[in-house]
């Protein structure tokens, strides 16, 4: 006898479960509970007493991570967890019951979709965001945003003093000796001249470590006595230094997160990974790597390469009804930090694989791709090679068009003979369909009176152009959707036991 369990998981009110048979009778409902040890063996021991814990199915919504320590103990008990996307279990809840929405119904529906949709029911064997490497990538990639934002912002800041202060203090200000030099409360031009070009070059000479020092010093100056002339007393320099001061504090304090953090990551994939199969491949760095291997959990979970295809999003969605069909954008259903590790991972590898190399050839060149619709398609395919690799333990070889085994110098080699995109046809492609920067640009002064274009026309060609991006979690790569291409006979980048899989 199989039975399965549906959980409408609450965050704060109790939990409800129902139970159904394998015909989808339901056996009770409405069983409410909490995450305790205590409610957990109350609820268990309501299973019918002739029932094995490998015969029942706990099925339930991932929402927030309130699934994670329910999904835990119930494997711990033997019992199969599946989890169903809130967007599936809403369809089919609409249609079960139209009028009428309740915790109630809910873990009903769910005790009941595995009837009703049995292809779509994956058992689910990791821990989500319980797991280390998983959170700690995605917060090297929030503490590495917030880090932009505060620099961009400082920078904005400096502008308000003048130009040369940017360039005195070398044009990068994620060095840490000029983001001490303003947390510090010098951006002040008086308060700069007080302090003398002697201890200012010693600040520069011990934050630095020797690197900066006089020459520093006096260009410093040069552009605080700039900056007086400029404004006289019409700006509140103390003002403006107090504020670029907490915003270069800021910065530091994220810097010294992302180290720590960094660290953490070498560890946790030094552990999972250790003969580096994951950074063996083009493109993928400490960074990218950790990342892909964080996101993407085990590779050796996924039934096939498609299925590792299809948990990155990158694979493009289809419309197709009787004799017509189309393809659309990506599906954009994975993880979104995973793809885009994935897509600054294919912007390097197609510099290193010739194959490609050849396959980012060929949609530039022959089918007039975008550069980033062209970057899609390469990174499913770096993705489907890595996952394949990591199922073999082996890793990533380098081969040219023909199969053969290559070096990488001699890889590079091959691709500035054969495969490097002409410029003409790279600026070509970056000013189709409103992509150039030149096209977002005003080419009048806006007008006073009313507007006198078409609107509806105007919005209808924006939203069909919208639909046609591709959106990463990075704005200026996201520019063109992925369309499908022609696949290869063979992939040369896979080990041989697995060229037929790949295709």
């Amino acid at each position: 006898m199989i039975i399965r369990m549906g959980i409408d998981i609450a965050i704060r009110a109790p939990h409800q479960a129902s139970l159904a048979d394998e015909q989808g009778r339901v056996l009770w409902s409405g069983h409410r509970f909490r995450t305790s040890s205590e409610d957990l063996d109350r609820l268990w021991s309501r299973l019918p007493d002739d029932v094995m814990p490998d015969q029942v199915t706990i099925v339930m919504e991932p929402t927030r991570n309130a699934w994670v320590p329910l999904a835990a103990w119930f494997r711990r008990r033997g019992a199969t967890v599946v989890l169903v996307s809130a967007e599936r279990s809403a369809d089919l809840r609409a249609y079960y019951a139209k009028h009428t929405k309740s915790d109630r119904l809910d873990s009903i529906l769910l005790a009941r979709l595995p009837l009703l949709h049995p292809d779509g029911l994956h058992p689910e064997h990791g821990i989500g965001p319980g797991d280390p490497l998983r959170r700690a990538t995605k917060l090297h990639s929030t503490l590495v945003k917030r880090r932009t934002t505060s620099l961009a912002r400082l920078d904005a800041l400096l502008e308000l003093l003048g130009p040369d202060w940017h360039a005195a203090l070398g044009g990068d200000l994620a060095n840490k000796t000029p983001l001490r030099f303003l947390a510090a409360g010098y951006a002040d031009p008086h308060t700069l001249r007080r302090l003398g070009r002697c201890r200012l070059a010693r600040f520069f000479y011990r934050h630095s470590r020797g690197a900066w020092g006089e020459p520093e010093a006096d260009k410093i100056l040069a552009a605080a006595r700039t900056t007086a002339d400029l404004w006289g007393d019409e700006l509140a320099f103390a003002e403006l230094a107090e504020d670029i001061a907490v915003e270069a504090r800021l910065a530091l304090a994220i810097t010294d997160e992302i180290k720590d953090v960094d660290e953490r990551i070498a560890v946790l994939v030094a552990e999972r990974d250790p003969d580096g199969i994951i950074t063996s491949a083009p493109g993928v760095g400490a960074v990218t790597g950790a990342v892909i291997l964080g996101r993407l959990g085990d590779p050796s979970r996924f039934s096939s390469l498609a299925a590792v295809r299809s948990f990155s999003g990158l694979v493009p969605s289809l419309d197709a009804s009787g004799l017509s069909g189309s393809h659309g954008g990506p599906t954009k259903r994975g993880d979104a930090l995973l793809r885009e590790a994935l897509f600054m991972a294919a912007s390097q590898a197609r510099r290193h694989d010739p194959t490609l190399a050849a396959k980012y050839h060929r949609l530039m060149v022959e089918t007039g791709k975008h550069h980033n619709s062209a970057l899609c398609h390469i990174a499913s395919i770096l993705l489907t090679r890595i996952a394949s690799c990591w199922k073999n333990q082996s890793h990533y070889q380098l081969r040219d068009v023909d199969g053969a085994l290559v070096d990488r110098d001699k890889a590079r080699a091959i691709i500035a003979e054969r495969y490097t995109v002409p410029e003409q046809i790279r600026r070509s492609r970056a000013t189709v369909a409103g992509t150039s920067q030149r096209s977002k640009e005003s080419q009048a002064a806006p007008s006073t009176g009313p507007s006198t274009t078409h609107a509806r026309r105007r919005r209808a060609a924006r939203h069909s152009l919208g639909t046609q991006r591709f959106l990463l979690p990075l704005p200026h790569l996201a520019r063109h959707a992925c369309r499908p291409a022609h696949r290869p006979h063979a992939d040369p980048g896979l080990p041989a036991t697995n060229q037929r899989e790949s295709l």
